[in-house]
């Protein structure tokens, strides 16, 4: 299956061609470092492009002092991975192993030189994405989450890290090894989250992460941007590359992670052009890289709770904390969520054995016990699948009585052929049990009721769109699904009834719930909004 970027370790080690070098002198200058010397230190901004002319510079662990990592950088090569691109904070701390001197070039003239030479745009974010899959995949560094199975708040700390594909250590408190003695110690024994060197994260939330990772920009004392994308899942994303591609200054606000609901989908099958297949968070991912490539910017995760518009006919919308940042266009890309279940205690055990994704952090909750899904699209279907490898079991309840109308025709082969997979049909989960985490749930089919031990229940029902920020501006269905083309009394297929706010995706009245159709139409309705800015601005003037 592809992953978010190349093998680090298995790529051939290409230097920088010498006229790419050159220019990078003609935008930096020299420096020297000192063998000891902190080049970058961890929570320090990613506001320079280093490469190395002479020496060698290391990863150092912020615990003892010593090198992390067996490998180094030397003559030819270049610190930096992909949080460069969006401004974002350096998680680990680089060192100068002997005396080394660097060419040092300014954040911005990088981005802008990049901009200018795709040749060397490509060759710098194949590297920075294959470091970003080795530090993800290798948990090398300075993020430590302690007890997220016992704590649903440092689980979210856990979630977001996750699905933003943010490298991070897990640690279960119960673990006996003395790194984990330690830390629990640091913590007084409690679930927590643990930055920098020793470093307790007071009340952790992801915000508060997202935060020390540089990722909750300082957006308030920027300009009004072109276009506002409001959503992060696949139309989003899409709109966000097509936008920068086409000099359109935007900007993506996501109040969870990069993905949406696609990024709870452990693998994609049938999205052209990943014949092994890809999960949500990954192909959503590169997506982003490729918009940042192109200077559009995301904020996560923060949430837009209002909107007004200006006189002057740009969109302000209101973000929690009471934030605010305007655009002359609007992008509604808000996607759908899960509905809950009216089930007693529902809420007092989410997170604690009731999940609304399945990927690799909520699957290792699964292990020699029984999971339960709920629901009969790809989604379930596909969370069923990846479950099986971790759980004893598996159990898919649906209401229906086939999955023919909701599931594509291969995946619904492969779970009526799995032994590992039960599919009950004309069925519906009737009630929780356990005290602090889930243990067992009963599942009614017809008049017949059993209690099925499980730890691990996941919900995939339902769409409930996410459009009440909207403060009326647009016309919504009964369902609160956006109204757009001809049912909006547009021409156009992604207009509102309010002028300047498009919409796109799974939020939008009539759409085709898929991830293709998403990409298409974020990727489609750009042109419409380039030329929707061009007119306004043209009547402004």
């Amino acid at each position: 299956m592809e992953t978010l970027g190349q093998d680090l370790e298995t790529m051939r080690r290409v230097p920088l061609a010498p006229d790419h070098v050159a220019a990078i002198c003609d935008i930096g200058g020299e420096r020297f470092y000192k063998a000891g010397d902190i080049v970058m230190e961890i929570g320090e901004p990613m506001d320079r492009f280093v490469y190395v002319i002479e020496g060698e510079i290391e990863v150092a662990d912020p615990h003892t002092g010593e090198r992390l990592l067996p490998s180094s950088l030397g003559p030819t090569q270049f610190m930096g991975e992909i949080g460069f691109l969006n401004g974002g904070t350096n998680i680990m701390r680089m060192r100068a192993a002997v005396d080394t001197t660097v060419i040092e070039a300014p954040r911005e003239a990088m981005l802008a030189l990049m901009g200018r030479v795709p040749e060397l745009s490509d060759h710098l974010i194949t590297v920075f994405t294959a470091r970003r899959r080795m530090q993800f995949e290798l948990r090398n560094d300075t993020i430590k989450v302690i007890g997220a199975d016992r704590d649903p708040q440092v689980q979210a700390v856990e979630r977001f890290l996750s699905r933003n594909r943010i490298p991070f250590q897990s640690y279960d408190m119960d673990g006996a090894d003395r790194e984990t003695a330690t830390l629990c110690s640091l913590l007084g024994h409690e679930p927590g989250v643990i930055v920098g060197a020793q470093t307790r994260m007071a009340d952790p939330t992801p915000r508060k992460v997202a935060q020390y990772l540089g990722l909750d920009l300082d957006i308030c004392s920027l300009r009004t941007y072109d276009l506002l994308i409001v959503g992060g899942g696949p139309a989003g994303v899409a709109a966000a590359v097509y936008a920068g591609s086409e000099g359109i200054g935007a900007l993506v606000i996501e109040d969870t992670a990069v993905g949406g609901q696609a990024g709870t989908s452990s693998r994609i099958e049938n999205y052209m052009g990943f014949p092994t297949g890809i999960s949500g968070t990954d192909l959503t991912f590169r997506g982003q890289v490729q918009a940042m490539k192109f200077g559009t910017r995301f904020v996560m995760p923060r949430r837009v709770e209002a909107l007004l518009r200006r006189e002057d006919g740009a969109f302000c919308a209101t973000l929690d904390d009471g934030d605010e940042i305007c655009a002359r266009a609007l992008l509604v890309a808000t996607g759908v969520q899960y509905r809950r279940l009216p089930l007693d205690r529902l809420e007092e055990l989410e997170g604690a054995g009731i999940f609304y994704s399945a990927t690799e952090m909520e699957a290792r909750f699964c292990s020699q016990t029984d999971a339960v899904v709920i629901g009969g699209g790809n989604s379930a279907g596909q969370a069923a699948m990846f479950l099986s490898r971790t759980a004893a079991h598996v159990h898919l309840v649906v209401r229906g009585s086939s999955l023919a109308a909701s599931m594509s025709s291969y995946l619904s082969r492969r779970l009526e052929a799995d032994p590992r997979i039960t599919i009950h049909y004309h069925s519906e989960v009737t009630a929780l049990h356990g005290d602090r985490w889930l243990n067992a749930v009963t599942l009614k089919t017809g008049d017949t009721e059993q209690r099925i031990a499980a730890r691990a229940l996941f919900i995939m029902i339902g769409a409930a769109p996410n459009t009440s920020w909207l403060s009326g501006m647009a016309e919504t269905d009964a369902k609160g699904f956006i109204l757009t083309g001809a049912a909006a009394g547009q021409t156009d297929d992604y207009a509102t009834t309010a002028p300047g706010i498009f919409a796109v995706g799974d939020v939008r009245a009539g759409s085709v719930k898929r991830v293709a159709s998403a990409v298409g139409e974020g990727s489609v309705v750009v042109s419409r909004i380039w030329q929707y800015l061009e007119d306004t601005r043209v009547e402004a003037g």
